[in-house]
């Protein structure tokens, strides 16, 4: 890990020391006041541009490609809102995907799996503990966004989302997001409706340098990529964390996001 990762910056190997006490603190405030942190340049840039180099080959002839037509909800209908109701317009994704048993030996996975990152991650979270999924094709993935793909307007399901950028696209691909645009109590339709007509005044936009490790909350801020432009992709990996051992997709869950299933 030494040789890839900065840990001189980001001392996760170090739990005791005081320099760990400081990166905690700091990512849980900004967790607090933005819904995200980022520690950039956790990934070295050499061994991001080494692995995304790395992927390249297996992308262009192994990757799925995950096309899809949805709402911000990711769901046919939403109780009480009418179907024409503009929260409910609909936009374009599509990005390709390499699941976690074709990244088997990859750097990836072996920052997925090492203890450190997920004993940080549950203390900056506030988790007693968080685990590795079970899912071979779910528990993390490589994505590539391409000339024209996109990922489109979007809540999360989960609580968190971890990504680590490995390459940036020549343009676009730009990370765009809307702090607590809704709450557990108030879905609030109409803001929805104002941000997809491009009218939210809090309208914030992220562009991360490859090696950032970015941790989101998108439960309640809706988020996108904006369209990538040029012939380098915008490639990240995804790792999926969960507070109980064992989580696995549905078989639906695993056709759906990667055309294939472990079932």
């Amino acid at each position: 890990m030494q040789d890839n990762l900065n840990l001189e910056a980001f001392p996760l190997h170090q739990p005791e020391s005081a320099a760990y006490d400081a990166l905690v603190a700091r990512c849980r405030r900004d967790l607090l006041e933005t819904g995200m942190f980022n520690l950039d340049g956790f990934l070295r840039p050499e061994a991001a541009a080494n692995e995304a180099a790395r992927h390249a080959p297996k992308m262009a002839r192994e990757s799925f490609n995950h096309a899809r037509r949805h709402n911000i909800y990711f769901t046919k209908e939403v109780p009480g809102l009418a179907p024409d109701h503009p929260a409910l317009m609909l936009h374009d994704t599509s990005n390709n995907t390499l699941c976690a048993d074709q990244l088997a030996g990859s750097m990836v996975a072996e920052i997925y799996r090492w203890p450190a990152l997920t004993r940080f991650l549950a203390e900056v979270m506030d988790k007693p503990a968080l685990y590795p999924m079970a899912d071979p094709l779910a528990a993390f993935n490589v994505m590539s966004y391409g000339e024209g793909q996109a990922l489109n307007w979007h809540f999360d399901r989960s609580e968190f989302t971890v990504t680590l950028l490995l390459q940036a696209p020549e343009a676009g691909g730009v990370f765009e997001y809307r702090t607590d645009l809704r709450s557990p109590s108030d879905p609030n339709y109409d803001g929805v409706a104002q941000l997809l007509r491009g009218e939210d005044p809090l309208l914030q936009r992220m562009s991360v340098v490859p090696g950032t490790l970015n941790v989101f909350r998108g439960v309640n801020t809706p988020h996108r990529v904006t369209q990538v432009q040029g012939d380098r992709a915008r490639m990240i990996a995804v790792l999926t964390y969960y507070e109980q051992p064992g989580a696995m997709f549905t078989e639906t869950e695993q056709r759906g996001f990667y055309g294939r299933t472990t079932y």
